[in-house]
């Protein structure tokens, strides 16, 4: 069973170039890239099924390398609200309305709007994973789950969390991989970290956390414990794992030198800074010391949308208006980050993030021709600075086709929109004195 694309401009992309390979061929055997070649050089009788890319952009598939996928469900109902109140009086008093099929119904949700722009992994931070687990399933999509927990948890409810990475690792296919994820540094105490940490060495699995939010929680970790957060991941023993940090827009100079010692990844979120003012995450200087960065979208509620498109025109120039400079975070390196860098931070390094033989065939064919694209001198400022999920026309994870012509082929729109709506007067029923948890970093 194979899979020809045909006609299509290969995007190529190194920190210091953008090309294309135009007029190519890609054969997809099983689930993985088998030849790129100029068309009309490989037999489309090898082939079961033939698309048709007529010069649409081939480019690996994006990635979001952090985000709360069912929080979809409380879209628009945390606005215009500072961070302390967004937590603590919209949040996890909403949160605590959840329940197991509302994760189905809302990962599925989300997956749809992230097929939809060209989206086919997820690193996924959230509760009842198991159902998060069903949705990627039959999504199609790729996807690596941590399930969230907090040292008002209990030390059980890690264990068992652990046991959820440990059973689903591996499932859909290998689609699914899975992480450790203790929820910070100012919801988790030493011992939850500690144990967090032994879990993860003890299955060999990396730790998802999110750290160094804001310059604040730095400031309040420093004024409290005497050690920033980043500084309380590494005496723990989190950072002694393959580490993803999401955020870390507080993090220091100091902080970004011990990061460096160890294999860690950093998910940028640059709306979600933007909408709740939180600075931002020090790209350039991570990436100076050879920290990996990826982009991720962070939780609808804080984001309003699931498009990384959106992240990477954010990040481009939020990082030039910080270096009070426009020539640095070029086209070049704003498009590493979106394909190898994100694929580095979730662990796949080595699978996505790239169109090549032998890789994973997690692949979207991109359309230019639109209004917004003309005329195309340059192709890689208009991925980065025009491009909208609208134009993404075709998607494909593990070989298999999950969008095709804007038609998703896995979900059923009308179906999901029906359930979440159903649940909408429940979810959105807020109780202070509910929270399932108090921001207090």
């Amino acid at each position: 069973m194979s899979l020809l694309i045909r006609r299509a401009d290969v995007l190529r992309v190194t920190p210091s170039t953008v090309e294309t390979l135009p007029a190519h061929d890609i054969l997809v055997n099983g689930a993985r890239i088998a030849a790129i070649e100029p068309t009309g050089q490989i037999d489309p009788s090898q082939a079961r099924t033939v698309i048709d890319a007529d010069g649409q952009i081939a480019m690996p598939g994006l990635i979001n390398t952090h985000a709360h996928t069912p929080m979809v469900l409380f879209r628009g109902l945390a606005e215009d609200v500072n961070i302390d109140r967004w937590f603590n009086e919209y949040i996890w008093p909403l949160e605590h309305n959840l329940q197991a099929e509302d994760v189905y119904w809302g990962m599925q949700l989300g997956l749809a709007e992230m097929i939809e722009a060209g989206v086919t992994t997820v690193a996924d931070h959230y509760f009842y994973m198991d159902r998060a687990a069903a949705a990627v399933e039959k999504a199609g999509t790729r996807a690596l789950l941590g399930w969230g927990v907090f040292s008002s948890s209990g030390l059980d409810a890690l264990e068992r969390t652990a046991n959820f990475a440990q059973d689903y690792r591996g499932a859909a296919s290998g689609r699914i991989t899975t992480i450790i994820a203790p929820h910070a540094p100012y919801t988790c105490d030493d011992e939850y970290l500690t144990a967090a940490g032994d879990w993860a060495r003890e299955l060999n699995l990396g730790v998802h956390i999110h750290a160094a939010e804001t310059k604040y929680e730095t400031e309040a970790s420093l004024k409290r414990f005497g050690r920033t957060p980043i500084q309380t991941l590494e005496k723990t023993g989190i950072l002694d794992n393959r580490t993803m940090i999401a955020h870390a827009c507080g993090a220091t100079p100091d902080d970004i030198t011990l990061l460096s010692k160890y294999d860690v990844g950093i998910a940028h979120c640059p709306k979600t800074y933007l909408k709740l003012a939180m600075d931002v995450t020090p790209v350039i200087a991570m990436r100076a010391v050879g920290i990996a960065v990826g982009l991720g979208t962070d939780g609808a509620v804080s984001n309003n949308t699931l498009d990384i498109w959106e992240s990477l025109r954010l990040m481009a120039l939020m990082q030039k208006d910080r270096a009070e400079s426009p020539e640095v975070m070029t086209i070049a390196e704003a498009l590493t980050i979106a394909t190898r860098d994100s694929a580095k931070v979730v662990g796949l390094g080595d699978q996505i993030g790239a169109l090549e033989v032998g890789k994973l065939a997690d692949i979207i064919l991109v359309d230019v021709s639109g209004l917004h694209h003309q005329p195309l001198y340059n192709l890689g400022a208009s991925l980065v600075y025009s491009a909208r999920a609208s134009d993404v026309q075709t998607v494909i994870v593990n070989g298999d086709v999950i969008m095709r012509d804007r038609r998703l082929l896995t979900l059923d729109k009308a179906e999901i929109i029906a359930n979440v709506r159903a649940s909408m007067a429940r979810l959105s029923q807020r109780r202070v004195e509910q929270r399932i948890q108090t921001y207090q970093p």
